[in-house]
């Protein structure tokens, strides 16, 4: 056992031994082996080293001679520049030079000119005394032949220019009228024509009283009744005057409401017919002719629009429409007129080319005013103008209704084709009746307005206030004032006076020369 372990314990001795002799021995030879590759390294790197260094001076003499030729480029590109900008500065050295002899020479030459225009300025100024000198001569021989003064002499071309201008400005205002009149009137005269052939409209005067024929003269004592109990009943139910007097079989109802004669009228009739007339039969027949005419001046509102052809109008004004035709306006029937004007504006809208039926509207409203006129405080056309309004009537229609007496600016010409048509139907001969009065008063009132104008002698009216004739004094108004005179007295007669139809204005100047032979 012991030679056993002695055995092993040896070998691995030698083992280990051996070992680490193996193990030196490799060593050895690595060392070796890494210092023959450092040498060989060593030589590599002392090679390239070398190769580099000879690499590095062939660059360096490269560097060097590019150098040298670059440095030798620029300084000869210097050189040709330098050359160059000499060459060009002498250039500009001469022109300056050139330009410097030219403005010596061109100063030279306006001194020389200075001095010409001071010798001439002063030469003209002995020529300007002289020629005013000269003047002032001759504006003083000129006084003396003339007998008048510089001034004189200026107000006199003053005023002969001033009357050429008068003279051509009214001649240019002569056929500028005359043209525009020409066209017009024929246009219009055409117009109108054409609308008045197509309307053929009858005319009755109304008025303030009805006759209610009785059957016997008996009649007329129990129309009074017993201590005149029935004839004020009537009066007083109705708002009426009963005249009861000598005309045979005839009662005369007077009233300024053309409703309440109306009403009047249907409850005595029925009252004849029935026979018995008594107070309470009286206010039960009045309250049956109220009803009657109300319900009658629906049906003449419904029928003056189907007449026109006029639809969609408010019920109330349909029947404020009937209304009217218990009202009258210098005795021409109220809803006659505007059926009539609703008929002519159709057709002078027809013939101009805008919409007729809004101009028919308009017409047949244009005068709704006048059936309530006398209940409400207003003029018809402002009263006419706010019932358009309430029953939302077309902007179109409310200023034909506001401008058909020229109170506003037409703002479409429906408007203006309504006040002509309105103008058409009231100046038709018959178709109205003007109180003495009233005629009287515009007759003075045209011939006021045309005295009030400088140099008119004597103004006259005639032909029914349908022409005024003027007489100038001739001293004061030449040929050329007389027609600016006619058209100022046009336009003031239009501003300020209210006539049917147009005032024909003719202004007259006579001129006499009186000489005797001997």
């Amino acid at each position: 056992m012991d030679e056993t372990v002695k055995i092993i314990i040896a070998v691995l001795i030698t083992a280990i031994i051996v070992t680490i002799i193996a193990w030196k021995s490799a060593i050895a030879y690595r060392i070796k082996v890494v210092e023959a590759k450092i040498g060989s390294a060593d030589e590599k790197a002392r090679e390239i080293i070398d190769e580099a260094l000879k690499t590095a001076e062939t660059k360096k003499r490269e560097a060097l001679l590019e150098a040298k030729e670059e440095s030798l480029r620029t300084k000869n590109e210097l050189e040709r520049e330098t050359k160059e900008r000499r060459a060009e500065l002498q250039r500009y050295e001469k022109r300056v030079l050139s330009k410097e002899e030219a403005l010596d020479r061109k100063t030279e030459a306006l001194e020389q000119k200075e001095t010409k225009v001071s010798a001439v300025e002063q030469e003209l100024k002995k020529t300007k005394a002289e020629i005013d000198q000269f003047h002032q001569k001759q504006v003083q021989e000129l006084e003396k032949i003339s007998g008048l003064t510089s001034e004189q002499a200026k107000e006199y071309l003053i005023k002969t220019v001033e009357d050429e201008v008068k003279h051509e400005t009214a001649m240019l205002i002569k056929n500028l009228d005359q043209k525009a009149k020409d066209e017009a009137d024929k246009k219009a005269k055409d117009y109108v024509i054409t609308a008045i052939q197509k309307c053929a409209a009858d005319h009755v005067a109304e008025t303030t009283i009805s006759v209610v024929q009785l059957p016997n003269d008996e009649m007329k004592g129990r129309i009074i009744g017993r201590e005149g109990r029935n004839i004020r009943t009537l009066e007083t139910m109705t708002g009426v005057d009963l005249i009861i007097d000598d005309t045979p079989e005839a009662v005369i109802l007077s009233a300024f409401d053309p409703v309440r004669r109306e009403v009047a009228r249907l409850a005595l009739e029925r009252l004849i017919v029935d026979g018995r007339i008594h107070p309470a039969r009286i206010e039960e027949m009045v309250e049956k002719a109220q009803k009657d005419v109300e319900a009658m001046m629906r049906e003449e509102g419904e029928a003056a629009t189907l007449e026109v052809g006029v639809h969609g109008i408010h019920p109330e004004l349909v029947r404020l429409l009937g209304k009217m035709k218990f009202r009258t306006s210098y005795g021409q029937n109220a809803l006659k007129h505007s059926i009539e004007v609703a008929i002519l504006s159709g057709l002078l809208a027809g013939e101009i080319g805008v919409d007729v039926r809004l101009a028919k509207r308009a017409g047949l409203l244009h005068d709704i005013g006048k059936s309530v006129d006398h209940e409400m405080e207003g003029t018809h056309v402002q009263i006419g103008v706010d019932l358009c309004k309430k029953y939302k009537e077309s902007p179109v229609v409310i200023n034909s209704v506001e401008a058909h007496h020229g109170d506003v600016e037409f703002q479409s010409l429906i408007s203006c084709i309504v006040q002509a048509a309105d103008t058409i139907s009231a100046a038709r001969p018959g178709a109205r009746r003007e109180t003495l009065e009233t005629y009287t008063n515009r007759l003075k009132q045209l011939e006021d307005i045309a005295n009030a104008f400088k140099g008119v002698e004597k103004s006259y009216a005639i032909q029914a206030g349908r022409e005024v004739r003027v007489i100038v004094v001739p001293d004061q108004i030449n040929d050329d004032e007389m027609i600016l005179l006619a058209r100022d007295l046009s336009k003031k007669i239009e501003a300020e006076l209210e006539y049917p139809g147009q005032i024909k204005v003719n202004v007259i100047r006579e001129s006499r020369v009186t000489d005797y032979a001997k």
